[in-house]
């Protein structure tokens, strides 16, 4: 068994993530989640879904990126 590096459950069931060259073990996708969702560089909400990258920076919309006064986004093309 594995232990989750985030709330330390020992599981049968855990899982492995590669990512970045790392190796990170967890027993549900909630901690997975809360380990490695990107946060919003504006309003520092975890982005869960789609966001938007501009110029190495993370950003859970296009709205929040135009407030951070990055330029030509938009949420629909």
């Amino acid at each position: 068994m594995s232990r989750c590096e985030v709330c330390g459950n020992e599981y049968h069931l855990s899982f492995e993530v590669h990512a970045q060259g790392a190796v990170h073990v967890f027993d549900c996708f909630a901690c997975a989640v809360h380990r490695l969702a990107p946060i919003c560089e504006h309003c520092r909400v975890q982005i869960i879904g789609q966001g938007v990258e501009a110029d190495g920076h993370f950003y859970c919309g296009a709205h929040c990126a135009r407030a951070e006064g990055k330029a030509g986004i938009v949420d629909h093309v």
